[in-house]
């Protein structure tokens, strides 16, 4: 199958699902035009899935009742404002 690179824009400071094709690998996260994107490369045929992922400033608390990967972090207002995202594996049982 033939492979390609999709960008996915992202709301800063928000949980959000996103679909994308099975299997995407997440490359980067940076801003572009202002906006912070997610770049992944996927297999366009393959069926598509959501992915959720939650986005933390710079000194947020973050919930330790969930399973995360770190994804990358990302500036905004000429670095005035640092974000950090993540990728929700799973919700962990209390």
């Amino acid at each position: 199958m033939k492979k390609t690179i999709w960008k996915f824009e992202l709301n800063p400071d928000d949980t959000q699902s996103i679909e994308m094709p099975e299997f995407a690998q997440i490359l980067c996260i940076q801003t572009q035009n202002l906006k912070p994107c997610l770049w992944a490369l996927v297999e366009p045929e393959n069926r598509k899935v959501k992915r959720t992922f939650e986005i933390f400033g710079t000194g947020y608390n973050i919930p330790s009742n969930r399973e995360r990967q770190y994804i990358g972090t990302f500036q905004t207002d000429n670095g005035f404002y640092v974000f950090h995202c993540f990728e929700l594996i799973r919700t962990l049982q209390s």
